[in-house]
C-alpha cells in the first residue's frame, strides 16, 4: 500500500516542462499555489463555457484527486493521528501528517466519516476523469512545485508538498532516484490520454481499500486501542493513555495494549454491500488497465512519458518497459480477471484435498473478517471448492519477466 500511494501521488502531478510559463495549464497554477478549492472553481468555470476542453477536464479531475488526499491528511491531522508506532504498519497512517498540538477528540464515527469522505471525493474525481474523451489530451504539471495544505490552516507552505507525501510513502526515494531534487522546473513529465485511464484505475484501487474497511465494524478495536493512534479518543475507557517512548522502558501497560490490539483483530460485518462495491472497483480497475495500455501502445511520440510503451522512454528511474513486459502484464490481467470472476481459484496452503479459495465469494458472500483465522486457514472454509487453481509457476514467470520486481511494476502499471 505504501508504494501504491507513492506511485499514485508521483504520477498525478507529473508532466512536461517544455512549455513557456504563460502556456502552463490552469490546473498547474492552482496546484503549485496549493489553492485546490480555487482551482476547482476556476476549472469548473472554464468547462461551463468550454465543455469540450479536455485539458481543463483532465486538470479538474487531477485537482479533485489531490483534494481527496488533502482532505484525508487534514482529517487525520484534525484528530492528531500519531504514526510513530503502529502507524508504520498501517497504510494510511504513513501519510506525512503534521503534529497537532491541539487535537480534537475523536469517536469511532468520526474515523469512519474520514473514509466515507475519501470514497466520496475519489468518486467525484473518477467521474470527472471518465468524461475526458480527447485521445490527444496532455496535461503538464511539475511535481516538485505542487503544494497541499496538510494541517488545514488555509496555507500551503513550502514544507507542505506532494514531494513530502512521496518521500514519506516511498521507501525507495533517494535510493532508486528522486528526479525532483535540484530541479527548478519541478520534474517535468507528460500525462496523456493513457494516463487518464491509469489515474481512474488508481481511484478505484484506493476506493477498494476504503470500501473493505467500511464494510466491517472496527468499533471494538477502536474502543480498546484508539489511544495508540489518537491523543484524545472518546471511548468507554478514558483511563487508557499511551506514551510511545514508554515502549523503550517495556512498561506492562503499553505491552498489554499491543497484545490487545492483536487480540482484537476481528471485524464483524457491518455494511456487506460495500464488499460488492469493492469487487466492482477491482473489476473496473482491470478494465481501465487494459484501456490505458491500449492507448500507450498506440502512442508514437516520446514526450517525458509517465508510463512508456517499449519504444518510448520514461521519467521513472529503472523503468524501461519491454515487449515481454507488456505481454506479461496482459497475461497478469487475464489471470487476475479469472480469479476475480471465480473461474480460477486461489491456492489454499493447508491440505484440503486439492480445493482452492474462491476469492469472488469472499466479496459476494462476506463474513466476519478475522485476519488471524485467515492465516490459520479456518476462515477460508466457506470459500473452499474444487476447480482450476492459479499455479505458482504462473506467478514465478511474472516475477522473471519483471526482473524480480513484479509487485513494484504492478503498482506502477496499475
Amino acid at each position: 500500500m505504501r508504494a501504491t500511494f507513492a506511485l499514485v501521488l508521483l504520477g498525478l502531478v507529473a508532466v512536461s516542462g517544455a512549455q513557456a510559463a504563460e502556456d502552463r495549464p490552469v490546473a498547474e497554477q492552482y496546484l503549485i499555489s496549493g489553492d485546490l478549492a480555487g482551482g476547482e472553481k476556476a476549472l469548473k468555470a472554464i468547462l461551463k463555457n468550454h465543455p469540450d476542453d479536455a485539458q481543463a477536464r483532465f486538470g479538474l479531475g487531477t485537482v479533485e484527486f489531490v483534494q481527496a488526499v488533502e482532505n484525508l491528511v487534514q482529517g487525520f491531522h484534525k484528530y492528531g493521528l500519531q504514526s510513530d508506532l503502529l502507524g508504520n504498519a498501517i497504510p494510511f497512517a504513513r501519510l506525512p501528517i503534521p503534529t497537532n498540538p491541539r487535537p480534537e477528540p475523536i469517536t469511532y464515527g468520526d474515523l469512519r466519516r474520514i473514509f466515507e469522505t475519501f470514497v466520496a471525493d475519489l468518486t467525484t474525481a473518477e467521474s470527472t476523469l471518465a468524461e475526458v474523451k480527447d485521445s490527444s489530451v496532455k496535461l503538464p504539471i511539475r511535481f516538485g512545485r505542487v503544494r497541499m495544505d496538510f494541517d488545514g490552516d488555509g496555507k500551503a507552505t513550502e514544507g507542505e508538498t506532494l514531494m513530502a507525501v512521496y518521500a514519506r510513502l516511498n521507501a525507495q526515494v533517494g535510493r532508486n532516484g528522486d528526479n525532483t531534487r535540484n530541479d527548478p522546473e519541478g520534474s517535468p513529465v507528460t500525462f496523456d490520454y493513457g494516463d487518464v485511464a491509469w489515474m481512474r484505475g488508481y481511484c478505484h484501487l484506493l476506493m477498494t481499500f476504503s470500501e473493505v474497511y467500511l464494510a466491517h465494524d472496527g468499533e471494538r478495536l477502536f474502543n480498546h486501542t484508539a489511544h495508540l493512534f489518537f491523543p484524545r479518543p472518546k471511548t468507554p475507557f478514558p483511563f487508557l493513555k499511551f506514551d510511545p517512548a514508554a515502549l523503550n522502558r517495556f512498561r506492562a501497560a503499553e505491552i498489554s495494549d499491543l497484545v490487545a490490539f492483536i487480540h482484537l483483530l476481528r471485524f464483524p460485518l457491518k455494511e456487506p454491500a460495500r464488499m460488492e462495491s469493492a469487487l466492482k472497483h477491482m473489476e473496473t480497475m482491470i478494465a481501465l488497465s487494459r484501456e490505458s495500455w491500449k492507448a500507450y501502445l498506440a502512442e508514437t511520440d516520446n514526450d517525458h512519458e509517465w508510463i512508456p510503451n517499449p519504444k518510448q522512454d520514461t521519467v521513472m528511474p529503472g523503468g524501461k518497459v519491454t515487449d515481454e513486459m507488456v505481454k506479461g502484464w496482459t497475461s497478469f490481467l487475464d489471470e487476475a480477471e479469472m480469479i476475480l470472476s471465480g473461474k480460477m481459484l486461489v491456492p489454499f496452503w493447508r491440505d484440503a484435498d486439492g480445493m482452492g479459495v474462491n476469492l469472488r465469494k469472499v466479496f459476494t458472500d462476506p463474513r466476519e473478517m478475522d485476519p488471524i483465522l485467515w492465516i490459520q486457514g479456518t476462515a477460508a472454509a466457506p470459500y473452499l471448492e474444487k476447480g482450476p487453481v492459479t499455479k505458482p509457476e504462473t506467478w514465478a514467470r511474472f516475477m522473471r519477466i519483471f526482473r524480480g520486481e513484479f509487485i513494484g511494476f504492478a503498482l506502477w502499471f496499475n
